[in-house]
C-alpha cells in the first residue's frame, strides 16, 4: 500500500498533471457556477480532450473537474438562489438568506472554507480506507439502499416551519408522486404520461429545481409590489459585506464539518447516493439535532444549514470514487461517465486496479487533496468580483436568472416542451409559496422516490414478496430504527412544548 501511494505522489505531483488539477478546477468552478450545466455535461465536454492523455492525467482532469463543478455550483445557489447543480439545491436554503441581508461575502466565504474542509477530509478518509470502505459498499443489498431511502425521507422535519410538519409531508409525497411519471423501470411501460411521449423519459430533477427554485423565485420579484423593504433588501444584496468570521462563527462551524464531513463521505461511498443526497442527509441531521432556538434560524441564514450541505456535498464527491475505483460500480451519473472515459482508455475500473494500476488509483487519491487547496486559493481572492453580481439592478438581475433557467434546462433536451413544463412548475411552485408551502421535501421525495422503487422491488423480488427484508439483515433494521428515531424526535419535542405551555397556563392565571 505504501508503495502505491508513493508511485501516486509522484505521478500526482509531475507538472502535467498540476497543471490539469489547476485547469480542471477552474473550469469546473465556472461551468458548475451556470444554472444548468452540471459535472456531466462538463465532463462529457472533456472526454474528447482527454484521449490523447496519460489515463492517470485525464482522470486527474476530469476528478478536477468533478469537485470544482460542485465547489461553483454553491455561487449561484447563495447569490441568485438558482442552483448550479442538483448537490448544491440544499445551499440556498440559509446561503441565499444570507445574501438577503446583506451577508454574500460571509456565505461565499463559509462555502468556500466548508467545501475545502469536506473535501479534504474525505481526501484523507479515501487514502486510508478506500479499499476496506469498497467491501463495506458492496455488502449492502436491496433492502438496505431501500431503508437508507426511507432515513433520507425522514429530513423532511428539517425542511418544515414550526407547526408546518404535515405540509412538508405533503410536498414530500408529492415529489415521490413526480418520480413516477415516465417509463415504469420493471415493466418497461409507459405510466402517468397521458400519451405525451416528452414524458416518457420522466421530469428532469433540473427541470424541477431551477423551476421551484430560480424561476418561481425570480417572478416572485416581479409580482411584489416594490415597497420600502424590498427598496432596502435590494440594498442588502447589493452590498458584500466582511468575509471574515468570527471565533463564534468558527466554533460554531467545526463540529459541523466534522460530522458533516463523515456523514457525506460515507453516503457518497454507497453506489446510487451521491453529493445530492449527502447535502440533504447533512441538512437534515443538523436540523434535527440543533436546539429549538437554532431550528428557528434555519432557512433564515443559518451558518449550521449553510455549512452542513456544503461540506457533504464535497467529501461524498470525494467518497463516490471508492465504488467507481475499486469495484467498477459508478455511485452517480458523473462517474458513469468517468468510468466510461476509464474504460476508452484501455482501464478497467474494479477489484484489480488497486493492484495492477496503483499509480492511477493512488494519483487521483491524492490529486484530490491538491484541487482542494487549488481550488480554495482561486475561489476566496474571487469572491468581491464574483459578488458583483448583486449589484445588478433588479430590471438586470431578473431577467438574467430567466434566461439562464429557461435556455439552461433547454440546452440539455433542446426540447420546447420542457420549457412549457418549466413554466407550468413555475407557476404551481409560486402558489404554493405563496401558500406557504416548503420545495425541498417536494425536491427530496422526486430524488429519493424512483430509487425508492426500484430497490423495494428488487428487495421483494430476493424475498418472493414478504416484507421480511425489513428485519432479517441487522444493517436494514438499524437504519429503520434510526429512521424512527427521527421521525419521533420532532414529534416527542413538540409534545414536551405543549404540556410544558398547558401546565404554565394556570400558574399564569394565578398571578
Amino acid at each position: 500500500m505504501l508503495d502505491g501511494i508513493l508511485s501516486g505522489l509522484s505521478t500526482a505531483v509531475m507538472p502535467i498533471n498540476l497543471m490539469m488539477v489547476v485547469i480542471g478546477c477552474f473550469a469546473g468552478t465556472f461551468i458548475g457556477m451556470l444554472p444548468g450545466l452540471g459535472p456531466i455535461t462538463a465532463i462529457a465536454l472533456m472526454i474528447p480532450i482527454t484521449y490523447g492523455f496519460d489515463p492517470s492525467t485525464g482522470l486527474i482532469l476530469m476528478a478536477g473537474v468533478y469537485y470544482g463543478a460542485i465547489f461553483g455550483g454553491s455561487t449561484s445557489s447563495i447569490l441568485i438562489n438558482a442552483p448550479g447543480v442538483a448537490g448544491t439545491v440544499a445551499t440556498a436554503f440559509d446561503g441565499y438568506p444570507m445574501a438577503q441581508k446583506g451577508q454574500a461575502g460571509k456565505a461565499l466565504a463559509i462555502a468556500a472554507y466548508s467545501s475545502f474542509s469536506g473535501g479534504t477530509i474525505a481526501a484523507i478518509f479515501l487514502l486510508v480506507a478506500a479499499p476496506a470502505l469498497a467491501s463495506v459498499s458492496l455488502s449492502f443489498q436491496s433492502g438496505d439502499y431501500f431503508a437508507l431511502m426511507v432515513l433520507g425521507l425522514t429530513a423532511v422535519s428539517a425542511f418544515a416551519g414550526k407547526g408546518q410538519v404535515l405540509k412538508a409531508i405533503t410536498m414530500t409525497l408529492f415529489g415521490i408522486m413526480l418520480s413516477t411519471i415516465g417509463t415504469d423501470p420493471a415493466a418497461g411501460v409507459a405510466r402517468f404520461t397521458f400519451g405525451s411521449m416528452d414524458l416518457i423519459d420522466g421530469i428532469s430533477f433540473l427541470l424541477l429545481a431551477m423551476s421551484t427554485f430560480a424561476l418561481s423565485e425570480a417572478l416572485l420579484q416581479i409580482l411584489r409590489p416594490t415597497k420600502d423593504t424590498r427598496t432596502d433588501e435590494q440594498k442588502a444584496l447589493k452590498s458584500l459585506g466582511s468575509m471574515k468570521l468570527s471565533k463564534e462563527e468558527v466554533k460554531i462551524m467545526i463540529p459541523v464539518i466534522g460530522r458533516s464531513s463523515i456523514l457525506g463521505f460515507f453516503t457518497g461511498v454507497l453506489p446510487g447516493a451521491g453529493a445530492t443526497i449527502a447535502s440533504f442527509l447533512a441538512y437534515g441531521m443538523e436540523r434535527n439535532i440543533a436546539s429549538a432556538k437554532e431550528k428557528l434560524q434555519f432557512g433564515k441564514g443559518s451558518i449550521r444549514g449553510l455549512t452542513a450541505p456544503e461540506t457533504a456535498n464535497n467529501a461524498a464527491c470525494s467518497g463516490s470514487f471508492v465504488p467507481l475505483l475499486t469495484l467498477g460500480i459508478p455511485g452517480s451519473g458523473t462517474t458513469a461517465v468517468m468510468m466510461g472515459a476509464l474504460i476508452s482508455y484501455g482501464v478497467q475500473p474494479g477489484p484489480r486496479l488497486f493492484v495492477e494500476q496503483p499509480e492511477v488509483f493512488w494519483s487521483v487519491i491524492i490529486s484530490m487533496y491538491i484541487g482542494n487547496i487549488v481550488l480554495l486559493v482561486l475561489n476566496l481572492p474571487l469572491i468581491p468580483y464574483i459578488a458583483r453580481l448583486l449589484a445588478l439592478p433588479q430590471q438586470l438581475l431578473v431577467p438574467f436568472v430567466l434566461f439562464f433557467s429557461l435556455i439552461g434546462v433547454y440546452l440539455v433536451t433542446f426540447n420546447t416542451m420542457d420549457i412549457h413544463m418549466m413554466v407550468l412548475a413555475a407557476a404551481i411552485a409560486i402558489g404554493l409559496r405563496l401558500l406557504n408551502y416548503p420545495m425541498a421535501p417536494m425536491l427530496l421525495g422526486f430524488i429519493l422516490g424512483s430509487m425508492m422503487e426500484e430497490n423495494l422491488r428488487r428487495a421483494l423480488m430476493i424475498s418472493d414478496g414478504s416484507l421480511s427484508f425489513l428485519w432479517e439483515r441487522p444493517i436494514t433494521l438499524v437504519i429503520l430504527i434510526i429512521s424512527m428515531i427521527f421521525l419521533i424526535a420532532p414529534l416527542l419535542g413538540n409534545t414536551r412544548e405543549w404540556l410544558r405551555n398547558r401546565k404554565a397556563l394556570p400558574n399564569d392565571g394565578e398571578m
